[in-house]
């Protein structure tokens, strides 16, 4: 019961979290703007484009479950196509509304756990969805920083560091992933020494039970090392799969552009900018990169959208964050309703 409190006190503190700094953003972005203005162009727009919009979030979360249930199948878990969609539209509601997503995991786990699903099995499936989703970052980074500086540098201007940042954040992250699974022994030991120096300056109390937590779940991460040693072919299926599901999400801009009925920018540059957006601020500390997403937006497509570049941060920044996260919510309402619930059986 204690720890049911724990959860709904940080749920509740999360959404609150959200509530102010969405408040903050909306406040800054259209502070001296002309609102009606802006709504009146909104309602203009080519619904056709923007249900395609609405339909590449679907899919983007979609895609998320295909590798859920690619992987639970290549484990040998039973799984239902349905619920492993269900339980990516937990995971992304959770994501959305947390600092750098840290809370989509846990409660896809929680998930799982109640349709009968192996901890262990879960976290593994979990753990190269989330290394694969990282690295598709990381190599869009990685491409843009040899081949598009000169790009980048025409839109991004004084802002280059932000990218930069951003990338720096990924391949840290991607980083510690691949340390902690092929050398288990190495994260092992910097996990616990670095336990060890919180506990010893008193910014953690030493606890017991902690350290063996700690030491059970580097465990795990050997078993990641055994299945990716063993399963090349499955990871760079997922590594694929995962470059599709993101692009999709990217290109919602696109859709956005041809909504307002522009046409000169192709859509290739417009997906391209917006997975600079994305690699920038997918690792800093605020729900779904807010505030700072939209001040790139403003930065970097006002050559592409010129006076409609207000109407159309509405539009994309509406369908792929805001929409994937009404979306989620709904979904994740249903998934407390069906996963777990005990089937009646049928008279004979």
């Amino acid at each position: 019961m204690e720890k049911m409190t724990e959860k709904r006190k940080k749920i509740l503190l999360n959404f609150v979290f959200l509530a102010a700094i969405f408040t903050l953003t909306v406040y800054l972005v259209f502070r001296g703007e002309d609102v009606g203005e802006i709504l009146q162009i909104i309602r203009k727009a080519d619904g056709r484009y923007l249900l395609l919009g609405i339909v590449c979030v679907i899919l983007f979360i979609i895609g998320e479950s295909v590798i859920i249930y690619y992987m639970m199948k290549t484990l040998g878990a039973k799984v239902h196509m349905g619920h492993c969609a269900l339980y990516s539209f937990v995971g992304f509601f959770f994501s959305c509304i947390t600092p750098s997503a840290t809370g989509g995991q846990p409660m896809q786990i929680y998930y799982m756990k109640k349709d009968k699903l192996d901890i262990p099995v879960s976290t593994l499936v979990l753990m190269i969805v989330t290394i694969t989703y990282k690295a598709v970052l990381v190599l869009i980074g990685a491409v843009l920083c040899l081949f598009g500086r000169g790009f980048l540098k025409d839109y991004l201007g004084e802002y280059m560091w932000v990218f930069y940042l951003g990338v720096g954040l990924n391949v840290f992250c991607v980083a510690l992933m691949l340390t902690l699974v092929f050398a288990p022994g190495l994260a092992k030991w910097l996990m616990v020494k670095g336990l060890h120096f919180l506990e010893r300056f008193r910014i953690l109390k030493k606890k017991t039970k902690r350290l063996e937590s700690l030491e059970r779940s580097m465990d795990k991460y050997h078993e990641t090392a055994a299945f990716w040693a063993g399963h090349k072919r499955v990871i760079l299926n997922v590594l694929l799969i995962t470059i599709v599901q993101r692009t999709l999400l990217f290109t919602v801009t696109y859709w956005t552009y041809r909504a307002l009925g522009l046409h000169g920018a192709g859509i290739g540059t417009i997906t391209v900018l917006q997975s600079v957006i994305s690699v920038s601020v997918d690792m800093l500390p605020l729900p779904g990169g807010m505030g700072i997403s939209e001040t790139l937006y403003l930065l970097m497509f006002r050559p592409v959208f010129g006076e409609l570049l207000l109407p159309s941060m509405v539009l994309s920044r509406g369908i792929a964050y805001y929409g994937q996260l009404l979306i989620s919510a709904v979904m994740t309402c249903a998934a407390h309703f069906i996963i777990g619930r005990k089937v009646p059986e049928r008279a004979a």
